[in-house]
């Protein structure tokens, strides 16, 4: 079995929850049966400065870092922030950016993150119903259908 990694970086503003969106990315790949690694770099974040998030999966994953320039996937929460992060994208990668959202639609604008892995899911192996378990396992059950809503807009199922 080739042994492919798939690299993702997902970076924004503090509290725009790129954490969260990392925890939840690794949840599903953990949960398919993958080596899962994920390395943060917080940097001003509580103070609403740059922060970023590197998850890497496969069948054996040996560094939590995606280097520069290999990320298959740049996810990126504030739009401000593309530039910063551009040089993590692999030449083939693919850039998904809050402006694919129609953020009027979200029923809170936190659930950005959310939605984002919604487009992001339209591009991996895994099912829309493992990506809502690990929402459903990595929120409060008061957030859960706000954010599965953020998750089918993403998608572009509708929200």
């Amino acid at each position: 079995m080739q042994n492919r990694v798939t690299n993702i970086v997902i970076a924004g503003l503090g509290g725009q929850g790129v954490l969260s969106a990392t925890d939840i990315v690794a949840d599903v790949a953990f949960a398919a049966g993958l080596e899962v690694k994920k390395s943060e770099v917080h940097g001003m974040s509580q103070r609403g400065g740059s922060v970023s998030s590197d998850v890497r999966y496969g069948t054996q994953v040996f560094s939590p870092m995606v280097s520069r320039g290999e990320a298959d996937f740049l996810v990126v929460t504030a739009t401000d922030q593309v530039p910063v992060n551009q040089a993590a994208l692999s030449p083939n990668g693919v850039l998904i950016e809050e402006s694919q959202i129609d953020a009027s639609k979200l029923t809170t604008k936190k659930a950005i993150n959310v939605a984002l892995l919604g487009k992001l899911s339209r591009h991996l192996e895994f099912t829309p119903e493992a990506w809502l378990e690990a929402i459903r396992r990595n929120f409060p059950e008061k957030l859960y259908e706000g954010n599965e809503k953020a998750f089918y807009l993403g998608r572009g199922e509708g929200a």
